[in-house]
């Protein structure tokens, strides 16, 4: 018997993304950074990656995390929303942010 295939989750403005249970962000004392801790994987965001990550709960859409940053950055929402909505797909890819 076959195994199913996954399907690919795709990131929309409307997705809300979240970090699945095995996924958790922490701060590590020791090096003074934040981590991303998944099953035999540990991930050293940077400060841009972390500010997106810290803000996918499972409840704010991308849309709003674009505006969101893009107010903190003082940045146009369109160049903040193409790199946040690339990060966030890579990652969704990985099995790293979910949707």
């Amino acid at each position: 018997m076959a195994a199913a295939e996954r399907q690919r989750t795709m990131i929309t403005s409307a997705s809300c993304p979240g970090l699945p249970s095995f996924v958790r962000l922490q701060f590590e004392p020791v090096r003074g950074a934040w981590a991303l801790l998944s099953p035999e994987k540990v991930m050293w965001p940077d400060d841009v990656s972390h500010d997106i990550l810290k803000r996918c709960n499972g409840k704010t859409t991308v849309a709003e995390i674009i505006s969101s940053l893009a107010a903190e950055y003082d940045a146009p929402e369109a160049v903040v929303g193409d790199d946040v909505c690339g990060f966030l797909q890579t990652w969704a890819d990985r099995r790293l942010v979910i949707a």
